[in-house]
């Protein structure tokens, strides 16, 4: 029970990072490395700042979603293992 309560919890963090990832590099796609000098390129200037305060955003919940995988997945294995152990 316990094994698959943390393999349901490890899975929704998982899937999150995976959609969070695939959608930044979506937005990264999208994004242009130039400098606009004059007045007629502003709009595009503003387009890659939204583009970049988006990316920026991105950053806290992928690296919540990050960590997350990784502890549950430890505790995952650590369950795992110990379950067995005192199976044996």
């Amino acid at each position: 029970m316990t094994l698959t309560v943390v393999a349901i919890i490890f899975g929704i963090f998982a899937i999150g990072l995976i959609i969070l990832l695939i959608y930044k590099s979506t937005l990264t796609m999208h994004r242009d490395d130039q400098l606009f000098l004059d007045d007629a390129s502003s709009h595009m200037h503003d387009e890659q700042t939204e583009l970049l305060a988006k990316l920026n955003r991105l950053t806290v919940p992928v690296r919540v979603f990050g960590i997350g995988s990784m502890v549950f997945l430890l505790v995952l294995v650590g369950v795992w293992l110990y379950q067995g152990l005192n199976a044996a």
